[in-house]
């Protein structure tokens, strides 16, 4: 596959360069590219959220009434989370978020994203790239 090579001015200077066939001309790969994307977001996740459930909550561990003979329900203490400020059943516990993927999936990604764009003609190779000095 063959681009054409642009100056800085976006204007063509009439070279062309051939691109590799092993990275842009394969068959893309979604999936490994949704699992590439899917483990980078995952990385990114903090994974701090906690709330407190009826062990860590403060109150009393008091039993409210006796086991039977009362005709109402089975209540344990105040902390439970049938209760107004009680504690929550189940809730988020912190947790990492990340996971492995495997290095040939992981560059069967990168190539198959980069043959992607290729296809697309939405690759483009500059001449020169250099950036004015600012003091």
């Amino acid at each position: 596959m063959q681009v054409s090579v642009f100056d800085q001015a976006g204007k063509d200077t009439g070279r062309k360069i051939e691109l590799s066939d092993e990275v842009f001309g394969i068959e893309p790969n979604d999936h490994a590219i949704y699992l590439d994307v899917k483990q980078y977001l995952a990385n990114q996740r903090q994974g701090t959220h906690k709330s407190k459930e009826r062990s860590e909550m403060s109150g009393s561990t008091r039993k409210l009434h006796k086991q039977k003979g009362t005709g109402g329900s089975r209540k344990g203490d105040i902390n439970n989370p049938l209760y107004k400020g009680g504690g929550r059943v189940f809730g988020p516990r912190p947790r990492d978020y990340s996971f492995k993927l495997n290095k040939k999936v992981k560059a069967l990604a990168r190539k198959s994203a980069l043959a992607t764009k290729a296809a697309a003609a939405s690759i483009t190779v500059l001449a020169d790239f250099s950036l004015a000095q600012q003091n």
